[in-house]
């Protein structure tokens, strides 16, 4: 996978603009980041790169892409959103715990997500959303194989000019994390050919997978846009906490982006949060 798709798969989604403004229809341009994580959630290995990242703003009609992620809106009324949803995987260079076992291939997750509108401030400038992603995950691969499903519901609240500075856009998610048998087979499963005296045969079952927590920040400038992340799971009771390929219950992850604008549509849009 090329550093750029690894950037931009990595980094969650740092918050946008909230109140409805007019926009171009698209902006385009380029920076550089750094990130930092862990192998897989249970991983103890880390790594820390530079990485170039393309910046990509586009407010269609259906079709959004910007720090939100991409996303169409399937349905849409002033207390409910059904928007489409995709996550991802890094690939993973086996370390010493995954020694001698098949290397796991980068993933994509894509389905829908049913976002309920709990609340939203007098000004439109912050708001608190119950979130219930539903998404499917193959292997990025000739050809893909699927390797089942993941359920990720959880609160979402946004806010422009956090701690009173202009621009500034902070945003939270937080939630428990459920993946079914085979997924969670992919990542935690050790095979009986690949069974050592340190590391047993062992089969993961589907359910309960942890929980996240997600801090973003973003401020936009006339010329470039910087954002930052920073994301920690607990695997505390997770349902493949005794496999012997998790080596800690708590899993960290960081980025830091800076994007400057080479080129932007003549054409405006009047685009909401």
């Amino acid at each position: 996978m090329p550093p750029w798709q690894v950037a931009l798969l990595l980094l969650p989604g740092l918050a946008a603009p909230l109140a409805a403004a007019e926009q171009p229809l698209w902006e385009a341009g380029f920076g550089t980041g750094v990130l930092g994580y862990a192998d897989y959630r249970g991983a103890n290995s880390t790594h820390v790169f530079p990485v170039p990242v393309p910046y990509l703003i586009y407010n269609g009609p259906f079709l959004k892409a910007d720090h939100n992620g991409v996303r169409g809106a399937l349905f849409s009324n002033s207390w409910l959103d059904v928007n489409l949803s995709v996550d991802a995987t890094l690939p993973v260079s086996n370390d010493r715990t995954r020694s001698g076992m098949t290397q796991l291939k980068p993933t994509m997750e894509i389905g829908a997500s049913l976002d309920l509108h709990l609340w939203r401030s007098a000004d439109g400038r912050s708001h608190l959303d119950f979130k219930v992603p539903v998404r499917s995950a193959f292997t990025v691969q000739m050809p893909p194989q699927a390797i089942g499903w993941t359920l990720t519901p959880g609160f979402s609240l946004k806010t422009a000019d956090a701690f009173g500075c202009g621009g500034l856009n902070a945003g939270m998610y937080t939630g428990p994390l459920f993946a079914n048998r085979r997924y969670n087979d992919y990542f935690y499963s050790v095979p009986a050919q690949n069974a050592t005296a340190t590391r047993p045969a062992y089969a993961a079952a589907g359910g309960y997978a942890g929980y996240q927590l997600v801090f973003d920040l973003s401020k936009r400038y006339p010329k470039y846009w910087v954002g930052a992340f920073v994301r920690y799971d607990s695997l505390a009771g997770a349902v493949f906490e005794d496999s012997p390929l998790v080596r800690t219950e708590r899993y960290w992850s960081a980025g830091l982006v800076m994007a400057w604008m080479i080129g932007r549509s003549a054409q405006m849009v009047e685009v909401a949060d």
